[in-house]
């Protein structure tokens, strides 16, 4: 294994030296040695102690001490926001877990073996004196290392009832580590499953987040199945189970979600991408329905009914409004027909406001996860290709109010009073551009725009939210038809 004494900044040596030269203990301890183990790059440092949170401040310049478990936060001088605070806690002995996630007491300790005792895995159990190079390893977590396997520290049983989010971060270490789960320790996850619904949406929200944008989401979200938790993080996932689909499918709606968000995490895509790969068929379940016609099964709709149900599951875990506003953006426009012999330019362009130009990449590449989802071996066949293609001529025409050659400050200056009229006339405009991009001329616009402004509020309006991002009724029927022609549902 790698030494891990080459690897620790020195702003975490001179941290340890100032607790050791006040005549302190100072050992790294959990995820940090672990990484330095194993070669990767920790994402925090903790340092435990047998001083007590009053004796730390009084050592450092600047530290914060806000929380009810001996935690201080040491503020450093580094410019590296991994390094900027250095939380060092005493050694401690926690009471009697109640609510499944914290301690109801905390009592500290002069003794490194009774802190190793109470943490969740042997591979994080690992404690490293950097001064004297000494490793305190009383759990066997070095070797557990070498195995590449996950054990709970002592009884798994004890371990997850007293922290059910425990549980979830087993499967997360899996997935970033491509590490086993010990078979004991899966049989205690199992057996404890149901104390994860006691846990915080947000909790589970941020180690859900780290699972998905690991290297691989579909083994962590598949094993999480397996041992009977993925129902307290997404029980709507679970519904695809055994749902078939149609011909174009080989895999159920759950494996094919599983597969459209590995390949998201293949191609290193952002958070954004790959909430939309796994949830963007989400509605399935909720639509399918036999067509004795086709012989076959029938989704209709679910484009629709995943957006929404995209809104509310990122809703309920707490997902920032600016994610779940794109994510179920995405879900809803991911059926865009993409045959370019077909579609027209004017049909890309009213895509491209639909979803905001911002957008239209992911959308693209939510697409290509769809594909490899569905067990079809390229990424870009020629019509995909071809169509990006299009979007490309596309962009280079307006395709939203802003990039139109009048603005609402023009149309005041005309007469319109300031109102919602002034959004109206520019819907309408831009309703106009998308179909013929000639007419963006401030000539056209502002003639146009006289001739609006002399219409009635009612019909007005009725003109301003037809043009936002509806196609028209003629289009929506032919898109159809071509769907049913290629077996699209």
């Amino acid at each position: 294994m790698k030494t891990a004494e080459m690897s620790v900044p020195e702003i975490i040596r001179e941290t340890a030296a100032t607790l050791k030269s006040a005549g302190f203990d100072a050992w790294l301890v959990g995820g940090c040695v672990r990484d330095l183990l194993i070669g990767r790059e920790p994402k925090d440092w903790d340092i435990t102690t047998n001083a007590r949170p009053e004796d730390i401040q009084k050592l450092f310049e600047e530290t914060f001490y806000e929380n009810n478990y001996g935690t201080v936060g040491v503020v450093t001088q580094s410019e590296n926001p991994k390094l900027k605070v250095v939380e060092i806690t005493p050694y401690r002995i926690e009471g009697k877990y109640s609510n499944a996630r914290h301690p109801d007491e905390v009592r500290f300790s002069d003794k490194l073996e009774d802190d190793l005792e109470r943490r969740d895995f042997t591979i994080n159990a690992i404690a490293y004196d950097v001064m004297s190079g000494e490793m305190r390893d009383l759990h066997g977590g070095r070797e557990d290392l070498a195995r590449k396997v996950i054990v709970a520290v002592g009884d798994p049983h004890k371990r997850f009832e007293e922290d059910a989010l425990r549980m979830l971060r087993a499967i997360r270490i899996s997935a970033e580590l491509d590490f086993a789960i010990d078979t004991q320790t899966a049989t205690g996850i199992a057996a404890n499953a149901a104390q994860l619904g006691k846990i915080s949406r947000e909790r589970v929200r941020d180690e859900l987040v780290r699972i998905v944008m690991s290297e691989r989401p579909l083994q962590a979200l598949y094993m999480a199945q397996r041992l009977g938790i993925l129902k307290y993080v997404l029980p709507e996932l679970e519904e695809g189970l055994g749902c078939n689909q149609n011909q174009a499918h080989s895999f159920d709606v759950f494996e094919h979600l599983l597969r459209s968000l590995q390949h998201a995490a293949d191609k290193n895509w952002s958070l954004d991408i790959r909430l939309s790969a796994l949830l963007h068929d989400i509605g399935k379940p909720a639509t399918r329905e036999w067509s004795e016609e086709k012989k076959d099964w029938t989704f209709h709709g679910h484009d629709v009914v995943s957006a929404k149900m995209t809104k509310k599951i990122l809703n309920d875990l707490k997902f920032p409004k600016d994610t779940v506003s794109k994510v179920s953006n995405l879900v809803r426009a991911h059926m865009f027909f993409s045959d370019p012999d077909v579609v027209t330019l004017s049909a890309v362009r009213r895509l491209i406001a639909r979803v905001g130009q911002e957008n239209i990449v992911d959308l693209v590449n939510l697409r290509v996860c769809d594909r490899i989802g569905t067990g079809r071996p390229k990424e870009h066949p020629f019509r995909l290709r071809k169509y990006m293609s299009m979007i490309d001529e596309a962009m280079r025409d307006p395709v939203s109010v802003g990039m139109l050659k009048i603005d609402g400050a023009k149309l005041i200056e005309k007469g319109e009073a300031p109102g919602p009229r002034i959004g109206w006339i520019l819907h309408a405009l831009l309703e106009e551009v998308l179909d013929e991009p000639s007419k963006n001329t401030e000539e056209y616009l502002e003639k146009r725009a006289g001739e609006m402004s002399d219409m009635a509020d009612e019909a007005l309006k009725e003109l301003g939210e037809k043009g936002k991002d509806r196609k028209t009724e003629e289009e929506e029927a032919e898109v159809k038809k071509l769907r049913a022609k290629h077996h699209v549902s």
